[in-house]
């Protein structure tokens, strides 16, 4: 099944073709209220530590090195998938980030965790459709 995710600034604007807005960064964008993001969720536990991220940035660690450590964690925190997996299947999911550029940032190796997942979870329903949610009321 194919996925639509899109990798966005929080910066840009709201656009009703956004589908859900997830923040995925550990640290609340500076100069960005609440309501003016209008987000569907902010998913924190989904990003690199913020010690991997400096690493990063600062230049101490490459890029595969980067990719290798966030893509361990993620296999160690896999609930933190979890929602992102409900907005993929339920429609477009935009994830976003206060990174100057996007596609340089956490969100293309996040975004191929998620389809990742994805995918190993549709193997696995082997043709079935995924099990529904338990729901409590």
């Amino acid at each position: 099944m194919p996925y639509d995710i899109r990798l966005d600034r929080v910066y840009t604007p709201v656009t009703d073709a956004d589908g859900a807005r997830v923040l995925v960064d550990r640290l609340w964008p500076r100069g960005k209220r609440k309501a003016e993001l209008q987000l569907t969720e902010w998913c924190g536990a989904a990003s690199p530590p913020s010690s991997l991220r400096k690493s990063w940035h600062s230049g101490k660690i490459d890029d595969a090195t980067f990719t290798r450590r966030y893509h361990e964690m993620l296999a160690a925190n896999a609930d933190s998938l979890t929602p992102l997996m409900r907005y993929a299947r339920a429609g477009r999911l935009t994830l976003l980030t206060a990174s100057r550029d996007p596609e340089h940032s956490h969100l293309p190796i996040l975004k191929r965790a998620l389809l990742d997942a994805l995918k190993k979870e549709d193997d696995e329903a082997d043709g079935r459709e995924p099990s529904s949610p338990t729901c409590y009321q």
